[in-house]
């Protein structure tokens, strides 16, 4: 991409993940994680908490970025940090850490969306994975996200389908919920599928025009299954969990491959890649591995560290606007509900 030596810091911390990576012309020196155990306990993600561990975190995660990279802060040549879609309490701790980093030592600074973080994750050099062409079709989803998205090149991307109400990662958490599962329920919920039978239980998919998803319906046919076959049997949920499991997974993965059916049939594109922390559920993986025999697609799958949020996601977008020279000035300010 460039013939400079390029050393990029990338900062993240959207939600409660505190994560720092370096990256150098396009390849990872290191990606380092904190998250936060203790919301484990809340169900969910409690904002002031998240905002207080990220300044706990975010010095030592930087630090050992540097360290695992083997430079020090003063070869850096720009710092990139997430701007938002997030918790705004959390994105003021990245942002100011990342201004304050960036003017002492008199670099650039980078500002960086949280959603084209997870599709330029792609770019990554990677050995083993190709980077899709453009145009391609992108599809987020994680916790607080449901997109489609046209990319027609790195900073030209256009949102062709959204959700109206919940999330799909909040579909299996809140499922998981439910059924008594510990949260994050989504990777317990996918191990618990691999195990039972998809066709057990029947839930109806919520119909929903164009491209745009809902699952906030799909939750309440859930919830009232539940609640109606526990007053039958009130051990129906630890005799039938996998294939509870198995049945609410295979009618979420149905919802999405439909509308990605839908979108590659009214853009004409096959090329395909996934990001964001659910993009880790083996049944979605295989599910799209499928598409490419059944309806010629071409997928892109990211390495599982590069799913859920992470720095270098950040540091490979900073990388590509460093090339563009686009910075952000010192008056930047996070935004919660950033838009692509």
């Amino acid at each position: 991409m460039s013939s400079q030596n390029i050393y990029i810091l990338g900062i993240e911390s959207s939600c409660d993940d505190t994560a720092a990576s370096i990256i150098y012309n396009g390849r990872i020196l290191s990606n380092v994680i904190a998250s936060q155990k203790i919301h484990e306990e809340y169900g969910g993600v409690v904002p002031e908490l998240a905002s207080r561990a990220h300044q706990q975190n975010i010095v030592p995660v930087v630090h050992q970025a540097l360290e695992k990279a083997s430079i020090t802060k003063d070869e850096l040549h720009a710092i990139a940090f997430t701007k938002g879609p997030g918790l705004m309490g959390s994105l003021l701790v990245g942002t100011s850490f990342a201004k304050s980093l960036a003017y002492g030592l008199n670099i650039p600074l980078i500002d960086v969306n949280h959603m084209q973080g997870h599709i330029l994750a792609h770019y990554i050099d990677e050995d083993g994975y190709k980077k899709p062409p453009f145009p391609f079709l992108a599809m987020t989803i994680s916790g607080g996200h449901t997109q489609i998205v046209k990319v027609d090149h790195y900073f030209d991307m256009t949102v062709i389908g959204e959700t109206i109400d919940d999330a799909v990662g909040e579909a299996f958490d809140k499922s998981g919920k439910i059924l008594g599962l510990g949260y994050p329920a989504g990777p317990e919920i996918d191990k618990r599928a691999a195990l039972g039978n998809p066709k057990a239980f029947k839930f109806t998919k919520p119909k929903v025009d164009g491209l745009n998803f809902s699952f906030s319906g799909f939750k309440t046919a859930v919830l009232y299954f539940i609640q109606r076959e526990v007053k039958a049997n009130p051990n129906f949920i630890e005799e039938n969990l996998n294939d509870i499991c198995a049945s609410i997974q295979y009618t979420i993965i149905g919802i999405l491959m439909d509308k990605l059916k839908l979108a590659t049939k009214q853009t004409g594109i096959n090329h395909i890649a996934i990001g964001g922390g659910v993009s880790a559920n083996s049944g979605i993986r295989k599910a799209l591995k499928d598409g490419e025999q059944k309806f010629g697609w071409t997928t892109y799958i990211p390495k599982f560290e590069f799913t859920t949020d992470n720095a270098a996601m950040i540091a490979i977008v900073g990388y590509l606007k460093f090339l563009d020279g686009d910075f952000a000035e010192q008056n930047v300010v996070a935004s919660a509900r950033l838009k692509i």
